[in-house]
């Protein structure tokens, strides 16, 4: 039997979770000003740097007596660099409710072997009970949940007289969730998340009190040159970044500034996953994993499939159900990267950050209805 295709194409069929599409209208033209083959370090390369470090601040409305800086490795090295440097120094409360979340609970307990961990856990598609956070420890956690498409919904329960430290890993929130600076002492983000930067360079805010644990607190185990932070953190970068990378990074900025900034980068992503929703709400196949709607992210959206034909299959069999549908899309230059992580339930996952565009999203859910019924009428050679 023959399905047909639909008679919409998504224009762009970038839906990867990082690294995500590029803004709207991108081309190798923003890159002409790249400075390559200098030093980082000289006057011109300074103030490119210092450009990105005061776009970031004004685009995501960061306290002024916050210090931001550039570091390596993309959001993990920004987060290892904070959890090495600053931990330590109070009992920790870790939450974790998906890969990444799990990946610091590994460094807290297994490689840093802190004694004194509280770790709060829940099923993907769940949130752990945030009441049961103690303000007296370091708090660490996900904003948003990338590989499970769950997000807080707030910062409500962490308390505003805390007497620990809260270090947030906001990759996929930045520049599309609204992050409640007063409750946050640290925030890493990448610059291939919500802006489609280039890949490999993180960015690390810290609060006032951030810094003071900094300045008065000295790690007992040794640091590798990387994770050291100075006192004259701000604005400065750990090594040589890629000055590429620095252009295209300004490239987004400034097309966030133009389009209206956060306002209108949180605004676009809304729309998008209530597209997605739309969709969701009359199509029987498929579900969110989120179950609760106040916690379902809007921009890494986790779906689920729910057809009675499909959950009755053994969970291997559901597994290759999934990356068939994302296989097939591939394969149509419609929408590439869309299986679910490999930690994750299996299940398709879209990104609908600022830097995608609601036709494309509307166009590539007729797709996936139309993957969904080609792979279910082969099921026989998938199962």
């Amino acid at each position: 039997m023959t399905i047909a295709m639909p008679g919409v194409r998504p224009l762009v069929p970038h839906f990867s979770s990082g690294p995500c599409a590029k803004r709207p209208g991108w081309n190798l033209q923003a890159l002409t000003d790249a400075l390559l083959g200098r030093s980082h370090r000289s006057k011109v390369g300074k103030a490119k740097l210092k450009r990105a470090i005061d776009l970031t601040r004004e685009i995501l409305e960061m306290p002024a007596d916050y210090r931001l800086g550039i570091v390596p490795a993309s959001d993990t090295g920004a987060v290892e660099m904070a959890l090495w440097s600053l931990l330590g120094a109070r009992p920790v409360t870790v939450l974790a409710w998906e890969s990444f979340g799990e990946g610091w609970v590994t460094d807290i307990v297994k490689q840093l072997k802190l004694k004194d961990v509280c770790v709060l856990k829940a099923d993907y598609g769940d949130l752990p009970n945030l009441a049961a956070v103690d303000p007296g420890s370091d708090v660490v956690f996900t904003w948003n949940g990338t590989t499970s498409g769950v997000r807080v919904p707030d910062a409500d329960w962490i308390a505003a007289d805390r007497q620990g430290l809260t270090i947030c890993d906001a990759t996929s929130a930045a520049f599309a969730q609204p992050l409640d600076w007063a409750k946050l002492d640290v925030v890493t983000f990448s610059w291939q998340k919500a802006l489609g930067g280039e890949a490999a360079h993180g960015m690390l805010a810290l609060s006032p009190r951030a810094v003071h644990r900094l300045e008065t607190y000295q790690a007992p185990w040794p640091l590798p040159k990387l994770f050291r932070m100075t006192k004259g953190f701000e604005g400065e970068t750990i090594n040589t970044p890629s000055m590429l990378c620095v252009e295209d990074y300004l490239d987004a900025l400034q097309w966030a500034k133009s389009i209206g900034g956060l306002k209108a980068l949180m605004g676009q992503a809304d729309t998008n996953a209530r597209l997605i929703a739309r969709w969701v709400e009359r199509t029987p196949w498929v579900d969110f994993l989120a179950r609760d709607p106040r916690v379902r992210s809007n921009t890494s959206v986790c779906l689920k499939v729910v057809d009675p034909a499909i959950t009755a299959l053994p969970a291997t069999a559901q597994a290759t159900f999934a990356k068939t549908i994302a296989a097939a899309l591939e394969k149509e230059g419609v929408a590439y990267d869309i299986a679910s992580y490999r930690d994750a339930p299996p299940g398709l996952r879209i990104w609908c950050g600022a830097t995608v565009e609601d036709n494309d999203i509307e166009a590539l859910t007729a797709w996936l209805d139309w993957a969904f019924a080609c792979t279910k009428a082969a099921l026989p050679k998938v199962a």
